[in-house]
């Protein structure tokens, strides 16, 4: 399986801004920051079926925290399709952080799909999210198919780590 299309670095990227970005967004817009608009009146990426505005948006804008780690993953994903840096790195934990994080803008994100959760609910202090990511680049359709681990400090979540998982019958490997 490819490499997931976020990646830590030494310096900034040197690749151009597209408007390409989730399916799920219909009225994306890349906007000055270099992160792609998402009204908080568009569906939210995450496919959780509400506005993005009372969803992943209140996460990413720092004005609620993701109750579960199968909600931080939903907004990670968000935050992937808005190329939104700033908050990856927010909800990574500080021990496995990297110093900087460059996102490819020509990579379409087309869906979310969560396999299964261990843990994470709002009253543990650890989880596992099991999830595939559909996406297309310029070297076509590919899943990522990882189990993320989470954990949760001062009642807030953090992105731990991931294992990629095998690749499925069918798909690039």
């Amino acid at each position: 399986m490819r490499a997931p299309r976020a990646r830590a670095s030494t310096g900034p990227s040197t690749r151009r801004t597209s408007e390409r970005t989730g399916l799920a967004v219909p009225a994306a817009r890349l906007g000055q920051t270099g992160r792609v608009k998402i009204d908080d009146t568009d569906r939210c990426p995450c496919l959780s079926g509400d506005p993005y505005g009372r969803c992943c948006g209140l996460v990413h804008r720092g004005e609620r925290v993701a109750p579960t780690a199968e909600a931080l993953m939903r907004s990670r994903y968000s935050a992937f399709v808005a190329l939104d840096g700033d908050y990856l790195k927010r909800s990574w934990h500080p021990s496995t952080r990297p110093g900087s994080l460059s996102l490819d803008p020509d990579t379409r994100c087309l869906r979310l799909d969560i396999v299964r959760t261990w843990a994470g609910g709002p009253f543990d202090d650890a989880g596992e999210v099991e999830f595939r990511a559909i996406a297309r680049d310029a070297d076509g359709r590919y899943v990522l198919h990882e189990v993320s681990t989470f954990t949760r400090e001062g009642g807030e979540w953090f992105y731990v780590d991931g294992v990629q998982m095998p690749g499925e019958p069918g798909q690039p490997s």
